[in-house]
C-alpha cells in the first residue's frame, strides 16, 4: 500500500514532521513516531494532545542528556490497521524510526506490534486497551502501558455488581477492542453473581445512530447496560441513551472504557456519580499536578486524560532504556531496548513508582474515580474525587494467566 502524502503530513499542525532535539555534530538520532488518530472520533481522547505528551518527554530527556540526539515524527492512522502497517513499514524500514508510541485502536496496536516484532523494533502500546498484547500477542518488541481490558473489567465491572447491578446488557464496538471488553467484563460479572441477558454489536467505525442497539438493551430486562466501546462511540451513547430515557427508566449506565475528556463533552450534569476507572488523573497529586503545568499551556482546550499521560511516561522510560543500553545498541535492537526498559524501575510524574513486566505489561496503581456533581466542580476540567486505590500488582491480570508464550511458569 502506497502511502499517500496527506497520511504522513496530518501532524503538521501539531509539530513539524520531524520535531529535532539534536546537538552540533550529533549522531544517528534515535526517532520516535507517534501514530495516533489525529482526525477521527478519537482525535479529543488521543490525537494532538498525545503528539504534545510525547514531544514533552522527549524535551525533557534531551535537555537532562544533550549528548543523545531524539527527532520525534507523528502520523494519522485514520483507525485502519492496512493504513497503520503501511505508515509504520514506511517508518521503520526508510525513515529511521526506533519506536512507536501511542496506536489506540487495538486491530492497529496488533499490527504494529506484529511489524515491530518482525523488524526488530519497539512499540510502545499507549492507547490499545486489548489485554491480549500482554496475553497470546505479547511479543519480546513490545511494553502496554496505561490500562487494558482486564485491568478495567475487573475495577469497574465488579464495582457496579457490588452495588446490586446484576443485570447486564452489552452494547458493543465489532473489532478486536470492543470484543476484548465484552468478554473480559462479563467473566467478572458472572464470578461476582451477576449475568449477562444480551448483547448488541455494531460496525466500527461509522456507527452514529445507536438507537436499535439502546431499544434492544431497553427491552432486555438489564438493569445494567454496559457500552464496550470508547470516546466519541461512548458520548453518542450516553447522548441517545438520555434521549430514550434509559436512566430516568432505572437502567444503570455504564462506560467501560471512560476517559476525562469524554466526561468533559458531556458535562457533569450528564454524568455525574458516574464510576470509572483511570491510571492517571491530573489532580492525584503533587507530581500529576506538575506534569499538567508544564504541559498545560500547549494543550489548553484539552488537558491530558491517562493515555496522553502513557504517551508521555511511555516515550520517557524508553529513552531512558536507550540511555542506560547506549544510543548505537538500541538503534540495533529494539528488542534489546525492551529488555532494559523491563530491567530499569519506572518512575515518572503521571504514574509514579512501577515496573515493567516480563509479559511487557507495565504495573502502576489503578484509581476508582467518581464524576463530581457541577456544584463539587471548581472549574472545566475539575471533574473527579478519588474513591479507591489498586495496587499495581493488583490492578493487573495475573502473569500466569495471560497465555504469554514468553512466559513458562
Amino acid at each position: 500500500m502506497r502511502i499517500s502524502r496527506r497520511v504522513l503530513m496530518t501532524s503538521a499542525l501539531v509539530v513539524p514532521l520531524a520535531t529535532k532535539f539534536r546537538p552540533a555534530r550529533a549522531a544517528q538520532p534515535i526517532r520516535v513516531g507517534v501514530l495516533t488518530d489525529l482526525s477521527g472520533q478519537y482525535q479529543d481522547s488521543a490525537g494532538v494532545t498525545s503528539v504534545v505528551c510525547a514531544t514533552q518527554a522527549v524535551e525533557e530527556f534531551v535537555a537532562a542528556n544533550p549528548g543523545i540526539p531524539v527527532e520525534i515524527i507523528s502520523a494519522d492512522h485514520q483507525q485502519k490497521p492496512d493504513v497503520a502497517s503501511a505508515v509504520a513499514r514506511q517508518w521503520f524500514e526508510r525513515d529511521g524510526v526506533d519506536m512507536i508510541v501511542n496506536c489506540n485502536n487495538s486491530a492497529v496496536a496488533l499490527a504494529v506490534s506484529t511489524l515491530a516484532k518482525d523488524l526488530n523494533k519497539v512499540h510502545v502500546n499507549t492507547a490499545a486497551v486489548s489485554a491480549e498484547l500482554t496475553g497470546p500477542a505479547c511479543s519480546p518488541n513490545l511494553v502496554h502501558w496505561t490500562y487494558d481490558t482486564w485491568e478495567l473489567a475487573h475495577s469497574t465491572g465488579s464495582a457496579i455488581v457490588r452495588n446490586g447491578g446484576k443485570k447486564w446488557f452489552f452494547v458493543t464496538a465489532n473489532y478486536t477492542f470492543g470484543k476484548t471488553l465484552q468478554r473480559d467484563t462479563t467473566a467478572v460479572v458472572e464470578a461476582a453473581g451477576g449475568k449477562v441477558v444480551g448483547s448488541a454489536t455494531y460496525p466500527f467505525p461509522g456507527t452514529v445512530d445507536f438507537s436499535s442497539y439502546l431499544l434492544q438493551a431497553q427491552s432486555s430486562g438489564a438493569d445494567v447496560v454496559a457500552f464496550a466501546n470508547a470516546s466519541g462511540d461512548f458520548i453518542n451513547c450516553m447522548k441517545q441513551a438520555a434521549e430514550f430515557g434509559l436512566s430516568a427508566g432505572g437502567i444503570k449506565l455504564a462506560g467501560l472504557v471512560v476517559f476525562t475528556t469524554d466526561i468533559h463533552a458531556l458535562g457533569l450534569d450528564a454524568t455525574k456519580g458516574l464510576n470509572m476507572t483511570s491510571t492517571f488523573y491530573w489532580d492525584l497529586n503533587d507530581r500529576t499536578r506538575s506534569f499538567l503545568q508544564r504541559v498545560k499551556s500547549k494543550t489548553p482546550h484539552n488537558w491530558p486524560n491517562e493515555l496522553h499521560a502513557g504517551d508521555y511516561a511511555g516515550t520517557l522510560h524508553y529513552l531512558k532504556a536507550v540511555k542506560a543500553l547506549g544510543a548505537a545498541q538500541a538503534k540495533a535492537s529494539g528488542r534489546d531496548v525492551v529488555a532494559m526498559m523491563k530491567q530499569l524501575p519506572t518512575d515518572d510524574d503521571c504514574f509514579g513508582i512501577g515496573s515493567v513486566r516480563a509479559d511487557g505489561r507495565t504495573l502502576h496503581n489503578a484509581y476508582l474515580l467518581e464524576v463530581k456533581s457541577a456544584q463539587e466542580s471548581k472549574g472545566p476540567w475539575d471533574l473527579c474525587k478519588l474513591v479507591s486505590t489498586t495496587p499495581g500488582d493488583q490492578a493487573f491480570r495475573p502473569l500466569a494467566e495471560g497465555a504469554c508464550p514468553m512466559i513458562h511458569i
